[in-house]
């Protein structure tokens, strides 16, 4: 066997606290806090002088985490928040949801901005994309049936 699992998807914002409430609201928990310097962590990223504060947060089933990094320094070089969904690169988190409907609403006040629109895809599936904290790029899926 190749690899054994995912371990988590990593994403970087300038807010910290409110990606934590953003996704929180969502439904993940918290499952720690640290920050991340010092030489052994530079030779793994290629920044030697990196000084990251992270939030390590798992999804309800404790299958998936997401490492929502704020970077103190070095200063963040590229902005890929506003790139369209047909972007080279990482595109999007997607999420399977309850109820996509409340969902919605209850993100909706925590700065959430529907993308297009929420559509149904034959009788499986209603979903629509979101930019959350920082711009961020979320899916939310509905599971029908």
């Amino acid at each position: 066997m190749a690899i054994k699992r995912m371990d988590n998807v990593g994403i970087v914002v300038d807010d910290l606290e409110a990606a934590i409430d953003f996704f929180r609201e969502l439904g993940l928990d918290l499952e720690g806090r640290a920050t991340i310097e010092g030489e052994w962590a530079g030779r793994v990223t290629g920044l030697s002088d990196q000084h990251v504060e992270i939030a390590m947060m798992r999804t309800p089933d404790g299958h998936s985490r997401l490492e929502i990094s704020k970077f103190l320094s070095p200063p963040v070089v590229e902005d890929h928040r506003n790139a369209p969904v047909n972007a080279f690169g990482y595109l999007r988190v997607m999420f399977a949801v309850d109820d996509l409907d409340d969902t919605l609403a209850r993100l909706r006040t925590r700065g959430a901005q529907l993308v297009g629109e929420v559509v149904q895809y034959g009788d499986v599936y209603r979903l629509c994309y979101i930019r959350g904290p920082d711009g961020l790029l979320i899916g939310l899926a509905e599971e029908l049936g």
